[in-house]
């Protein structure tokens, strides 16, 4: 018989890329984490991992097994839908992840509607950045996330999770309130080309969104500053030092000088709810659910 939790060792080692990244998460050593896979492959005759340079990878043994492992984690999911469905209503722990720009604009309302309406529900949310959402969710550390659709996500046919759209965030050309187009309510990026700008890092996936965007307009920023934060963003817009473009759904520091201006051909990004495969269906996941879709129409107006 198959030791589930050699299993889930090796469903870490496929969702991490490595045993060292994988024993990290479970809180194991590199070298008991490769027993526990060792064992299992003697357990089943076949080998699971093979080297790869300096690494490992999985044999087509183990993506076979995989497979199955993933249907398990499933069932189980289905298991636990199933007792707790007798009881009627939401209730006990629900623990939500999301961008920090989904938290005070979705997450936040989503849990002060849910405690209203589900007293013996609890509702922890925390800020989580996109690829730890997908950690979280797959370790069983959160239950419910929001996420920015990105390159570097799981695809949409991973049968670990279920990745459904929620909104579009548009992205607003900011510029100082005394700039020439701050008067405009639509402006053609492309009569900002000449401007300094200010964008995210090379590592933000909104970088992406940024340089897509004025390379549709016909030409590439000059970035002058960078930063992490919409907030710093925004400062430094109001110091007059550039203009930038920042998702609507960012809230920013009332009261700054500065104005936002809706963009000609709707430079957006995707936002996603994601849980792990057949946890959408329980009491508590689906009436977050559902408070999200109701939120998200004004959260993006």
């Amino acid at each position: 018989m198959i030791d589930l939790r050699r299993l889930h060792v090796l469903r870490a080692v496929a969702h991490y890329g490595t045993v060292t990244a994988a024993a990290r998460a479970l809180h194991f050593t590199p070298s008991a984490a490769s027993q526990q896979i060792r064992q299992l492959a003697r357990d089943l005759g076949v080998d699971l991992l093979e080297p790869q340079g300096r690494g490992v990878r999985l044999t087509p043994a183990a993506e076979s097994l995989l497979a199955h492992a993933d249907a398990i984690q499933v069932r189980w999911e289905q298991a636990e839908l199933e007792l707790r469905a007798g009881r009627g209503e939401p209730a006990g722990p629900l623990r939500v992840g999301g961008l920090s720009v989904a938290v005070p604009a979705l997450l936040a309302p989503m849990a002060v509607r849910l405690r209203e309406r589900h007293r013996r529900l609890t509702v922890s949310v925390q800020e989580t950045g996109v690829p730890e959402s997908f950690d979280l969710l797959f370790e069983g550390e959160i239950d419910l996330a929001v996420v920015e659709a990105t390159p570097h996500n799981p695809p949409m046919s991973d049968t670990r999770f279920d990745q459904q759209p929620l909104l579009d965030d548009p992205f607003d050309l900011v510029v100082p309130a005394d700039h020439p187009l701050a008067g405009r309510d639509l402006v053609d990026l492309a009569d900002a080309a000449q401007e300094d700008w200010i964008a995210p890092f090379s590592d933000s996936p909104c970088r992406t969104h940024v340089m897509s965007a004025c390379g549709a307009a016909g030409f590439t920023p000059g970035v002058v500053h960078h930063a992490r934060d919409w907030n710093v963003t925004a400062h430094l817009v109001a110091h007059g030092l550039g203009v930038a473009l920042i998702p609507r759904l960012a809230y920013l520091t009332a009261d700054l000088p500065i104005t936002r201006i809706s963009c000609a051909g709707n430079p957006h990004r995707k936002l996603l709810t994601c849980t792990r495969a057949g946890a959408h269906e329980r009491l508590a996941i689906a009436a977050a659910l559902a408070v999200l879709r109701d939120l998200a129409p004004t959260a993006a107006a």
